[in-house]
């Protein structure tokens, strides 16, 4: 499969609410029930973009989205500021064909640059083939939570995954660089 990866725009939020829709309604990636509509998505987008975060579209060969991923806080404390957590969605189309490996290594890349320390996959119904992409990528298990999602009648796994991210722990974190604006309430904590 032939496929291209740019930062996503409010464009493609057509195709990316149609994309997260599919999978709302038939995966278990995401515990939503219902999936949101298109105003929501471009709210979410808007967060996500407006505080710097790498946000990406994914391509085919006839130009069509097939896919997209970001990196959105894990949480809004300031000590967690150089954590981000990754979430990747694809068309059913475009799985198990590569590009959510591409995504993925993309957005580490992107969120490296940006100064982030660690990423996070919280990776709902533990399914198979993201706990293999995410493998892939350098990711190590950090645990499972059992029976912590109730989705399509039954109980389902999450699984947390982690990678460092440039020096990782081994020197302190830079206040001065981004996402590193959080200085005065952080430095000497």
């Amino acid at each position: 499969m032939s496929f291209s990866i740019r930062p996503a725009t409010s464009a493609d939020l057509d195709a990316i609410t149609a994309i997260y829709r599919e999978n709302v309604q038939n995966g278990t990636a995401t515990y939503e029930l219902d999936a949101p509509d298109r105003t929501e998505m471009e709210r979410r987008f808007s967060t996500i973009t407006g505080k710097g975060y790498p946000y990406l579209a994914a391509e085919g060969a006839d130009g069509a989205l097939i896919g997209y991923a970001y990196a959105s806080a894990f949480r809004d404390r300031p000590a967690y500021s150089w954590l981000v957590e990754d979430s990747i969605y694809l068309a059913p189309e475009a799985r198990g064909q590569g590009l959510g490996k591409a995504l993925l290594a993309d957005l580490l890349s992107r969120t490296e640059a940006l100064g982030f320390r660690q990423m996070v996959a919280v990776i709902g119904g533990a399914h198979p083939a993201s706990v293999a992409v995410h493998r892939a990528c350098g990711f190590d298990l950090i645990g499972t939570m059992p029976g912590t999602g109730f989705k399509f009648g039954r109980w389902l796994d999450t699984v947390i995954m982690q990678k460092a991210l440039g020096a990782g722990t081994e020197t302190p974190a830079d206040l001065t660089r981004y996402p590193g604006t959080l200085a005065n309430g952080i430095a000497g904590r």
